[in-house]
């Protein structure tokens, strides 16, 4: 994924007026979002059809008590035939990844280089080098504290959003201990965006950006598809 980026990169570099790279990184990044668009609907769908299958999960959970591997069966037969995959909705964060480390070695690259022509296709022209000062005091190329930060407050917006959307049963409910992904949700709450700070706290600010508008631009898809869903019904 390197090269193919890399070139996408300097040339919306070159394209773009004032030749602003964290303007680039914003349009990179509503790029690969609109590209995984169709992934990230169904998978929002499919938490929201995890949710609906709660009353049928306990059900499952109380017929077969005291026997895993029947609660596992039925459960897996419960899925198959609502058309549910428990794990979609972690597919667009491991594709994201790749595209994550790729984006880290051209800004690794780019921002420092002298010289961009290595790498570069021979359809798009060569800048030279990249600015890294971007909206006039944002150094990309440098590690930013504040932005990892922001970063980390759109992330937690984003997983209570999320777990707003795959309500976990209450303690005395018959549901409670089935639904094993929204505990993890919960659980992930506060200690992923705390990971997502610690992380970005040293990165360059560029990926930092990547990551904080990325999430941003999920709130918006999450709010909309969930929208869009209910006025449906």
């Amino acid at each position: 994924l390197y090269q193919p980026i890399f070139n996408v990169f300097v040339e919306l570099y070159n394209i773009i007026p004032g030749h602003d790279t964290g303007v680039v990184i914003l349009a990179m990044t509503i790029l690969v979002r609109l590209l995984l668009y169709p992934l990230t609907s169904s998978s929002i769908k499919a938490q929201k059809s995890m949710q609906d299958l709660q009353p049928k999960l306990a059900e499952i959970k109380k017929q077969h008590a005291g026997d895993t591997q029947k609660q596992t069966q039925a459960t897996m037969e419960l899925y198959k035939n609502n058309k549910v995959n428990p794990f979609a909705s972690c597919l667009p964060l491991l594709i994201q990844l790749p595209i994550l480390i790729a984006l880290y070695m051209v800004m690794r690259d780019g921002l420092v280089s002298k010289d961009l022509a290595t790498g570069l296709y021979a359809f798009v022209s060569n800048p030279g080098q990249l600015n890294s000062i971007s909206f006039g005091f944002l150094d990309l190329s440098k590690d930013a504290p504040l932005l990892a930060v922001i970063s980390g407050v759109f992330q937690f917006i984003h997983s209570k959003m999320t777990m707003a959307h795959t309500s976990v049963p209450g303690a005395n409910s018959p549901q409670r201990g089935q639904f094993d992904m929204g505990a993890m949700n919960k659980q992930m709450l506060y200690f992923f965006p705390f990971l997502i700070i610690i992380i970005g706290w040293k990165l360059p600010a560029g990926l930092v950006l990547y990551w904080a508008v990325s999430t941003l631009f999920s709130i918006g898809e999450q709010y909309y598809i969930h929208k869009t869903v209910h006025g449906r019904k």
